[in-house]
């Protein structure tokens, strides 16, 4: 049989299980993922207001600028972009596994 090899098809059913559990662990990961940032842009947004109001109205700069840090870091441009990143360099890998 032409076009046939042996050890590709070894190699495809010894990280066939590889492959499946990094497909669960993928689609669970997106689902957290999407679930917390929800969650966390919702805590963001209550701590950037807060955070307006320490510095305007008990004009206390220091404390409101670290409570604006700490919002950035969970709105979505932070810690979640982060996280979807590297749920999808783990998809890529799974990919990769795949196509061998």
């Amino acid at each position: 049989m032409e076009g046939v090899d042996p050890m590709r098809i070894l190699a495809k059913i010894l990280l066939f299980p590889v492959v499946v559990v990094l497909t669960v662990f993928v689609s669970v990961c997106r689902f957290l993922c999407n679930f917390s940032t929800v969650l966390l842009s919702i805590a963001a947004m209550l701590l950037f207001v807060c955070a307006l109001g320490t510095l305007f109205l008990m004009k206390d700069t220091k404390g409101g600028i670290e409570m604006l840090i700490v919002a950035y870091f969970i709105s979505p441009y932070g810690i979640p972009l982060f996280a979807s990143w590297l749920i999808e360099k783990i998809d890529d890998l799974n990919y990769l596994i795949k196509s061998i």
